[in-house]
C-alpha cells in the first residue's frame, strides 16, 4: 500500500531572537575539537549517511531534502551515542584527576589505565531511552558503574537494551522530569555522578559534553556539503540536540547559518512554550508522546541560551503525523533509499511535509521550491516491537 504524504494542523511562533555570541560561548571551538578528536579514535567509529531524499523533495516541492540517518552510529541506533558516553567519559577523566592529583589523559581511561579508579566510580541519569543507553554503553566500555532512571511510559524494549549493557535500571511512577529529579537526588545521597543532557544551575560540565559530542554528527554533514541548507529542521525535547547543532553550523559557516526550525511534539512544547514567553519556560505534561525522546516538560537553560539567539521559528506537530512518516521514510515511493526510523526522528520530516501543504505556514517559514533541507535523522529502530506495529498500521503504544 502506498503512504500518503501526512497532513495535519502545525503550532507555530516566531520567536523575537536575542543578539549575542551564545553560539561560541556556550559551546566553544574548543569543545567541539576536543569531543571529535576522542570520539573519531573510537572503535566502531564512522561516520552516518547523509541520504538525499530527492523524490520525496519533489513531491513536497522543495529543490532538496537531505536526512542525517543516525540509526547505525556504533551499533546503537542513535544519535545519543555521540554525547552520553563522551559525557561519561569527561566525567572519569575529571573525577580520577582529582583523585590522583594530576590530569589524566581521555586516552587513558579509554584504555583502561585507571580501570581500578573507573570501577569505583557511579555514573546516573535519567533518561527516555536513548541517552540511558549512550551512556549505560559508554560505562561498559570504560568500567563504570551505571544506574538509569526511567519514567513510566519507557518501553520495556528500550529498558531491557539498557540492562543489556550493565546498567542497573530504576523505573519510576512519574514522568520524564520525576526521573530527573530522583536522579539527582539519589546521586547526592551516595556519592554518585549525574551525566544528564539537561543542565540546571550550578550543573553545566556534563550537558555541555554531550552537546560538544554532538557535533561530530554536524561535522560530517558540514564537510560533505558545499554550502550550507537553506534551512534545518531539529527536534527538540530538553533542547540539547538542537542547540548542539546550531552552534556547531553556526561555527563552520559564520554569517550563513541556515533558517532553524525546532519542532516538537504539540503534547510536549517547553521550547514552544519558551519561545512564546521569551525565555526558558516548563510545561506540565499530560498525556505522554509517541516521540518518546522528545517527550520533556522543562527545556535545558544552557540549550536556551543559544536556541534564544539563533531560532526564529518554533512549531508542534501532532502525534498523528508521526506513524505515517515512519512509513513512508520506510516504504518511499519513486526511488528514494528505505530509512527504518524511530518515532523521533522523523519530527522534523512530518513537519516540513504538513507545512508545505499549507501555503500561509510556508510563507512564514520561507519555504518555497528553491529551499534547501537539513533534517536529523535522531534514531533508528530502538525499540522493534513499536516499529513493527507502525509498520502494521497498529498503534505503537
Amino acid at each position: 500500500m502506498t503512504e500518503q504524504l501526512p497532513s495535519g494542523q502545525l503550532g507555530h511562533v516566531a520567536a523575537i531572537r536575542k543578539t549575542g555570541d551564545a553560539a561560541e560561548r556556550v559551546l566553544t571551538r574548543a569543545d567541539f575539537a576536543t569531543a571529535r578528536d576522542e570520539i573519531t579514535r573510537w572503535e566502531g567509529y564512522a561516520p552516518t549517511p547523509l541520504v538525499a531524499l530527492s523524490a520525496l523533495a519533489r513531491e513536497v516541492g522543495v529543490a532538496e531534502i537531505l536526512y542525517k540517518d543516525e540509526g547505525p552510529r556504533f551499533g546503537l541506533g542513535s544519535f545519543k551515542a555521540l554525547g552520553g558516553s563522551y559525557a561519561a567519559l569527561r566525567v572519569l577523566q575529571r573525577e580520577i584527576s582529582a583523585k590522583l592529583g594530576r590530569t589524566v589523559s581521555l586516552a587513558d581511561i579509554r584504555t583502561g589505565k585507571h580501570a581500578k579508579e573507573c570501577a569505583a566510580i557511579t555514573l546516573v541519569s535519567a533518561t527516555d531511552g536513548n541517552h540511558g543507553r549512550s551512556l549505560a554503553w559508554g560505562c561498559q566500555r570504560f568500567g563504570a558503574q551505571c544506574r538509569i532512571y526511567i519514567h513510566a511510559e519507557v518501553s520495556e524494549g528500550r529498558a531491557e537494551a539498557m540492562r543489556e549493557l550493565g546498567a542497573a535500571v530504576i523505573r519510576i511512577a512519574g514522568d520524564y522530569d520525576a526521573s530527573v529529579t530522583l536522579a539527582r537526588q539519589e546521586a547526592e545521597a551516595n556519592g554518585w555522578f549525574v551525566v544528564s543532557d539537561t543542565s540546571w544551575p550550578g550543573y553545566t560540565l556534563p550537558p555541555r559534553d554531550v552537546m560538544a559530542g554532538y557535533g561530530v554528527m554536524v561535522h560530517e554533514i558540514c564537510t560533505a556539503l558545499e554550502r550550507p541548507p537553506s534551512h534545518v529542521f531539529l527536534q527538540g525535547g530538553v533542547g540539547g540536540l538542537a542547540a548542539g547543532v546550531i552552534a556547531s553550523l553556526r561555527q563552520y559557516w559564520p554569517g550563513e547559518l541556515p533558517r532553524v526550525v525546532i519542532v516538537e511534539p504539540e503534547l510536549a512544547a517547553c521550547l514552544f512554550e519558551s519561545a512564546r514567553a521569551g525565555r526558558a519556560t516548563s510545561v506540565r505534561i499530560e498525556e505522554e508522546t509517541l516521540m518518546a525522546g522528545l517527550s520533556c516538560g522543562e527545556p535545558s537553560e544552557m540549550a536556551w541560551e543559544i536556541l534564544a539567539e539563533e531560532a526564529g521559528d518554533f512549531l508542534t506537530i501532532p502525534d498523528a503525523l508521526v506513524a505515517p512518516t515512519v512509513r513512508l521514510l520506510a516504504r518511499p515511493r519513486n526511488g528514494d533509499t528505505p530509512i527504518e526510523a524511530g518515532e523521533s526522528a522523523v519530527a522534523g520530516l512530518a513537519a516540513l511535509i504538513a507545512a508545505r501543504q499549507d501555503s500561509q505556514l510556508s510563507e512564514r517559514l520561507g519555504l518555497d521550491s528553491a529551499s534547501r533541507v537539513l533534517l536529523i535523522g535522531s534514531e533508528g529502530v530502538t525499540d522493534p516491537a513499536i516499529f513493527n506495529r507502525i509498520l502494521e498500521g497498529r498503534d505503537a503504544t
